[in-house]
């Protein structure tokens, strides 16, 4: 299993939240290009980078995200309101290895299959669930379709991992969400990355035995609660 660091943007700055709530944030650094070459030196070979501000309509970190995708030099997966063609095309273009999107492809996964069919294993499908229903628009709204009917309908599509979030673990670092992590790995034909409430390397076993193909960190390494050396040590495929 591949563990893969969370760089949450949010006006400029790299933080984390608890719960999914934009009133709970937690942590806050200045430099996300500083944070990226901190977990990169540390031994992690994907990072995950998500525009919370263009997820919630509250604007965007596109400029700091082209910054973060020249500097990398590791495979690096961005989302965050990629809602349309443009933005998922300048995404590619800049260099993401992998998009990430959510409430589009939730509200449209035809669109969604057809633009993987045109970038087969590039295109990442963001499921965040909160008390077993899926959410969106930055965690604002609830979505029609259950996590099980959204992969059916997607069963097709040639993606490269669907992202399981479980919002009400998030920040919490309570342990994860095992039973819908095992629902997804029983129902999807890709890889399933797990993320939300991962606190200590037994939570990511745990996710490991379970089938999860990667987890998404982000709490846990930000208070030292997991040490990332040994995290990237263990967890690097």
């Amino acid at each position: 299993m591949l563990a893969i660091p969370a760089i949450d943007l949010r006006d400029r700055h790299c933080v984390q939240l608890v719960g999914g709530d934009y009133d709970a944030e937690a942590v806050r650094l200045d430099d996300p290009v500083a944070v990226s070459r901190r977990w990169t030196a540390a031994g992690f070979t994907r990072l995950h980078v998500v525009d919370l501000d263009a997820a919630t309509g509250r604007g965007d970190n596109r400029d700091l995200v082209r910054d973060l995708l020249r500097d990398a030099t590791v495979p690096v997966q961005v989302g965050g309101g990629v809602r349309d063609d443009a933005a998922l095309d300048a995404l590619l273009d800049d260099g993401s290895t992998f998009v990430v999107i959510g409430t589009r492809g939730i509200d449209d996964p035809e669109w969604l299959a057809e633009r993987a069919a045109l970038t087969p294993g590039r295109l990442i499908l963001a499921a965040d669930v909160r008390n077993r229903q899926v959410v969106a628009n930055g965690w604002m709204s609830r979505a029609t379709r259950g996590i099980e009917d959204l992969i059916d309908m997607l069963a097709d599509a040639p993606l490269a991992a669907v992202l399981i979030t479980a919002v009400h673990k998030e920040g919490k670092m309570a342990g994860p969400d095992l039973p819908l992590i095992e629902r997804a790995v029983d129902r999807a034909p890709w890889p399933v990355i797990a993320s939300g409430g991962i606190g200590s390397m037994q939570d990511l076993r745990n996710l490991e035995s379970r089938g999860a193909a990667a987890a998404v960190l982000g709490m846990a390494l930000y208070t030292g609660a997991l040490d990332a050396r040994l995290v990237a040590e263990e967890f690097a495929e």
